[in-house]
């Protein structure tokens, strides 16, 4: 059953699921997210979440030192804003690694940290302030599309990217939005706001800004391929 026909509203989800506190990186409703496994902190929750629901959160850390992508310990702490994605590839690799990929369902709350033995972190979340993020392509009518694209066109020009063109126009604006701030190079707290943009209009005008904002300030790491 596919990802967005197996959750529908808040009870198909676990209010108590395992996190990834990654900084810099987001997840976001269907919108998918690979991931390289090394830690055997997260290589036990990857086991974990294969045995119970198959569903991870990603969250940014707001603690432990900046150039930590993801602080050890448990102590540090997390934002409050994350969103659960289901664990849809999975691959083993002979050397211990595991290459999973989280395709997002919805942004969670987070309500309390469960004091679980593990060596991971669990939490108690809730989905009820995020149930629009359940139905697929809410909000795509208010989306200034054209725009979108245009903006996208001059930042992959301005940063000599290449990119899928045929691929980013056939694409709904749901996907291409959420799909472009998942892999956008921005920080921490830009990828917050994306995050918890409140609808996908929003969302996309923050999108649109960073990227202006970027060209307008000669950023960015020229070269690659926008896939």
């Amino acid at each position: 059953m596919p990802t967005a026909e197996r959750y529908l509203k808040p009870s198909d989800l676990p209010t108590e699921i395992p996190v990834f506190p990654l900084r810099g990186a987001i997840l976001l409703p269907r919108a998918s997210l690979p991931l390289n496994i090394f830690e055997p902190r997260y290589l036990a929750m990857v086991d974990w979440a294969l045995r119970h629901d198959r569903v991870i959160g990603v969250i940014q850390p707001t603690g432990g030192a900046e150039d930590e992508e993801s602080p050890h310990g448990k102590d540090f702490d997390l934002r409050s804003v994350g969103c659960v994605g289901r664990l849809t590839s999975y691959q083993e690799l002979d050397d211990g690694r595991q290459v999973i990929t989280l395709t997002g369902i919805v942004r969670f709350l987070v309500r309390e940290e469960l004091h679980a033995d593990t060596p991971f972190r669990l939490v108690h979340v809730g989905y009820d302030r995020f149930t629009g993020d359940f139905e697929h392509g809410l909000g795509e009518d208010a989306v200034d599309r054209e725009r979108l694209l245009s903006v996208l066109r001059k930042y992959l020009d301005a940063n000599r990217l290449q990119g899928d063109w045929n691929s980013i126009v056939r694409a709904s604006s749901e996907m291409l939005i959420n799909a472009l701030c998942v892999m956008s190079p921005y920080g921490p707290e830009e990828k917050q706001a994306l995050l918890e943009a409140s609808d996908l209009k929003s969302r996309a005008d923050v999108l649109i800004a960073l990227a202006e904002m970027e060209m307008a300030s000669g950023g960015g790491e020229p070269g690659g391929t926008l896939q």
